[in-house]
């Protein structure tokens, strides 16, 4: 991986299998690179997420236990975000996608760039094949997949 200095590429490794801790398959994460810097990325982000008609339910700092593990990262964060009432709805009528949920996207710096990786919803699809939110998981697939193409192209 090009531009990646001694322990980016242990934080990017991190992220990667923590995200892909549900499974090995490439298609089951989603990442863009942004030539922004962090904040004007996260801005994006954001923006993005409630274009989409979400609500930011937080969102959560990883740097300082990264840092503690001796990470040079200052610039990582979790964007944990949702409709309220269809998450709510949802673990209701099926409370194993309680972990899953809200929805979340990992966004970091890296060099002069800042990568934006998030799973794609339609693993819950292939982990939970007989769930009567289906449609919603591919709705969602759809839906963060245009909330990264507008990062990409807020450039």
């Amino acid at each position: 991986m090009k531009g990646i200095g001694k322990g980016r590429g242990s934080l990017l490794l991190v992220l990667l299998l923590g995200l892909a801790c549900l499974t090995a398959q490439a298609d089951d994460l989603i990442m863009v690179r942004s030539a922004q810097d962090f904040p004007e990325t996260m801005l994006a982000l954001q923006e993005a997420i409630k274009a989409e008609g979400y609500q930011i339910a937080r969102v959560q700092r990883v740097d300082i236990g990264l840092t503690r593990r001796g990470f040079k990262t200052d610039k990582y964060r979790v964007v944990f975000f949702g409709r309220n009432e269809e998450i709510s709805r949802l673990i209701r009528q099926q409370p194993e996608l309680a972990p899953y949920l809200p929805l979340k996207i990992s966004i970091f710096a890296e060099g002069s760039e800042t990568l934006v990786v998030t799973m794609n919803p339609l693993i819950l699809a292939e982990l939970y094949p007989d769930s009567p939110a289906r449609p919603v998981f591919r709705r969602w697939a759809q839906d963060v997949q245009r909330i990264l193409r507008r990062i990409r192209v807020a450039q």
